[in-house]
């Protein structure tokens, strides 16, 4: 099957993510393939906590722009010495779905390139030990996206300084920083090489012989602009209310990390979210709807989860884990 390239003809983050969802929803045939750049940008994951991931002052003083996207993981930051690529295709076998099969073509397009790079832990390529990618996914309604970044030549002062990182994060990894687990891919390379020549690279490597150059029609780019306006742009979507709760639990698992913040009146829960790093496809909106109302007792939330996908709502977080963490005494 033919390979359809698309470009978003943008750095600005807001517009290319409206433009990647568009993609995703409405063209529901056929694989694609997108190559693109946001100019000094954060994106935080979809279920990540904005204020708690970013160096506020640090944003701030250097103009970086904010945007949540619409799938899990955590938050990355982007220059123009980052690409970024984006799958979108039929599921296939839910059952089988993984990581892999996305990845693979990235490490061995690295790979073409002479670099020792492999794919590690949850979402990650490394070169060298250097993480150079980091993935995410969503499914909609047969469809799915892959996405992920690609470091070519990316300013590592700036990713240092624009998140806030957690440390729990890296207790059992025994590193003590960003800038010490990153790296570009052009400082591994044989032959220097310009990203604008890593890019021609790139998308004939990846959409092979059967690729076909493609575009948007104009209704569709009209309706770029419209989501880009209605949702990306919106404080409500980036950054969204975070109101006081009864309690606040935090841990971290294999899975990645999940906060879930909770409030209970008269024994049941008023109001719930959950926020973290871990690797959902779907959002969480219809679980923590169905747990307003719901008694406050282990029994009660674990039978409300029962009902629903734990492992495209929290990656490989599981049921326990999250019982866990909403009940956690310390």
């Amino acid at each position: 099957m033919a390979v359809t390239y698309l470009e978003t003809r943008s750095q600005n983050p807001y517009y290319n993510l409206a433009f990647e969802e568009l993609v995703l929803e409405r063209r529901r045939d056929g694989e694609y393939l997108l190559l693109w750049q946001n100019d000094n940008t954060i994106v935080v994951g979809q279920n990540q906590n904005t204020e708690a991931e970013i160096n506020r002052e640090f944003v701030e003083a250097h103009g970086i722009n904010v945007v949540r996207r619409s799938t899990g993981g955590g938050a990355v930051y982007h220059d123009l010495g980052n690409l970024n690529y984006s799958f979108i295709t039929d599921v296939g076998d839910a059952e089988r779905l993984t990581m892999e099969r996305f990845t693979r073509p990235i490490v061995e397009a690295l790979q073409g390139l002479g670099l020792q790079a492999e794919a590690s832990g949850r979402n990650d390529i490394l070169v060298e030990g250097r993480k150079v990618s980091g993935t995410a996914q969503r499914v909609v309604r047969g469809r799915i996206l892959h996405h992920g970044t690609l470091l070519f030549s990316a300013d590592p002062g700036m990713v240092a300084g624009a998140l806030n990182v957690d440390p729990a994060k890296f207790q059992s990894k025994g590193t003590q920083s960003v800038r010490s687990r990153i790296g570009n891919i052009r400082d591994f390379l044989s032959a220097d090489m310009e990203i604008g020549a890593f890019w021609e690279y790139l998308k004939k490597t990846l959409a092979g012989n059967g690729m076909v150059t493609g575009s948007l029609a104009a209704e569709e780019l009209a309706a770029v602009e419209a989501l880009k306006c209605a949702k990306y742009d919106t404080w409500e979507w980036n950054y969204g209310r975070s109101p006081q709760y009864d309690m606040t639990n935090k841990r971290r698992f294999e899975g990645g990390g999940l906060e879930v913040r909770t409030a209970v009146k008269e024994g049941r829960i008023t109001g719930i979210v959950f926020y973290g790093d871990f690797l959902a496809v779907a959002p969480l909106d219809g679980l923590t709807a169905a747990l307003e109302g719901c008694a406050f007792r282990r029994e009660a939330v674990a039978e409300v989860l029962d009902t629903f996908p734990i492992g495209e709502l929290f990656g490989t977080i599981t049921k326990d884990e999250i019982l866990e963490t909403i009940f956690y005494v310390s």
